[in-house]
């Protein structure tokens, strides 16, 4: 059987899949079709899976492509899980993982802390100090990961204790670089969580001030690189613009706001729809993005 042309399926947790990740899609690959489903339980997914993987052969699998995405974190997780597992060789998708944009957007957010630490000549992310600020959030998760992933010492934070704990021991089970969680209910206890940290991401929702900037001067003594995804007013982070990009925000501490995050964002979602595109099969996830947003940073600072 001929391997036709090439098909992204989207699976969708929300009632309407989303325009963003289709028209980007669109505008690299026109000739590709889309295929969307809507409100997906995790129990529909089986069925779904494999009646895309067999129509086609083992060919037509290497141009079908799965996109996993939705508001629903948790819910788009037991979808990956589920799809993942209706999988077997040789009938296996390139499949891509980006539920509420958690995936690139924490990717873009820890490789723009990264462009700034080399930037100014702070060195990497090994034996940092890191705090993510509501990082029992998509994003905050997402960031959380990647820091430990890259030797950094990390506080998560969320208004509850419990939350925090949950969190860090979720990350914990799978590295011996160990993550602390703590509570972060009040201004005070947010400065308490960066007094020793060198990075502070603010990981919070959409017009949520989780660092004021009185609370930066007082307790972030030795804070150099800050870092807000929320682009709504007011902003995670006090007097931090949300298009600011190597800005000070106090003396010595340099911050990128959100939608220079966002536009990192955008590029790195970019060149994971054309890996998966160009790839027979395999996962791409926060982990590719934060390869592809890594590279970026370097090209951009001429270190390749």
């Amino acid at each position: 059987m001929s391997p036709g042309k090439q098909v992204m399926i989207f699976l969708d947790t929300d009632k309407h899949a989303s325009p963003f990740d289709i028209l980007l899609l669109a505008d690299l690959f026109p000739e590709a079709q889309s295929i969307h489903y809507c409100n997906v339980d995790p129990d529909d997914v089986q069925k779904l899976v494999q009646d895309a993987i067999f129509p086609r052969g083992p060919e037509g699998c290497k141009n079908t492509k799965l996109f996993i995405g939705g508001s629903d974190v948790e819910k788009a997780d037991k979808i990956v899980e589920v799809a993942l597992k209706s999988m077997f060789s040789p009938f296996e998708l390139a499949t891509i993982i980006d539920p509420r944009g958690a995936h690139t957007t924490g990717s873009a957010a820890v490789a723009k802390t990264l462009q700034l630490l080399l930037k100014n000549n702070l060195g990497d992310f090994k034996g940092k100090n890191v705090t993510v600020l509501a990082a029992t959030g998509p994003v905050g998760q997402i960031t959380s990961s990647i820091y430990q992933s890259e030797g950094a010492n990390v506080t998560v934070t969320s208004r509850k204790q419990e939350r925090a704990t949950d969190l860090a021991e979720n990350l914990n089970r799978e590295s011996s670089n160990k993550v602390t969680g703590v509570q972060a209910a009040t201004p005070e206890e947010v400065g308490k969580t960066i007094a020793d940290a060198e990075i502070v991401m603010a990981a919070g929702s959409a017009g949520v001030q989780l660092l004021s900037l009185d609370i930066m001067k007082n307790y972030g003594k030795k804070c150099k690189v800050v870092a807000d995804v929320n682009a709504v007013p007011p902003v995670g982070v006090e007097n931090l613009d949300s298009q600011g990009d190597g800005v000070e925000v106090v003396q010595g501490v340099y911050g990128v706001g959100a939608l220079a995050i966002g536009a990192l964002k955008n590029k790195v979602e970019a060149k994971l729809l054309t890996k998966a595109m160009e790839s027979p099969k395999g996962v791409f996830d926060y982990k590719t993005g934060y390869q592809l947003a890594k590279d970026y940073v370097y090209k951009k600072l001429g270190k390749q």
